[in-house]
């Protein structure tokens, strides 16, 4: 015996549980996509009809614009001793990397968050930060340009940008 299923204006019934009442998509339907996937499962059902926030409409900054606003959020932040090195042919991990100091633990800490604000506000979404909490070395990665800020001892130990900017000669074949 085969089931019969009635279709309706609205499509089957087997679609109207599929996609949520009106009333679900009524309490998602004013919220961003990023609100809406911090709610309980049972309220996200409608999730396909909530608008998208005008900053995920915005296209990703290319890495001129990122160094150009993060070297102006560094200089407006009075970092010290600001390095840019240009290593998209030496890595495929960004095209630029910037490195610059702090004079303290509280400064770099100030430092970063002035910096993450200002990338968020040319539409870098996101930026990834690591180190924050101790703010020794902090890294802000911002798609195709890194932004390392330092304490002065601790900058001095790791040496990024003598690493970076050294003139590797040709490699020695390795030895196996």
């Amino acid at each position: 015996m085969s089931k019969r299923r009635t279709i309706g204006p609205t499509g089957s019934s087997d679609e109207r549980t599929r996609r949520g009442s009106s009333s679900e998509i009524r309490a998602v339907a004013g919220r961003t996509r990023e609100e809406v996937t911090h709610l309980p499962v049972e309220q996200t059902r409608g999730a396909a009809e909530a608008p998208i926030s005008p900053a995920a409409l915005r296209p990703w900054p290319n890495a001129e614009t990122i160094v150009d606003a993060a070297l102006k959020s560094l200089d407006d932040s009075k970092a010290e001793d600001v390095v840019t090195l240009d290593i998209a042919e030496k890595s495929s991990l960004a095209d630029a990397l910037i490195v610059a100091s702090g004079r303290s633990h509280r400064h770099v800490g100030a430092i970063a968050d002035r910096l993450i604000e200002d990338l968020e506000r040319i539409g870098v979404q996101n930026p990834r930060v690591e180190g924050l909490p101790h703010c020794d070395w902090v890294l802000v990665d911002a798609g195709d340009v890194l932004i390392n800020l330092f304490r002065p001892e601790v900058r001095g130990f790791y040496a990024l940008e003598k690493m970076w900017s050294a003139d590797a000669g040709p490699r020695a074949p390795a030895r196996g």
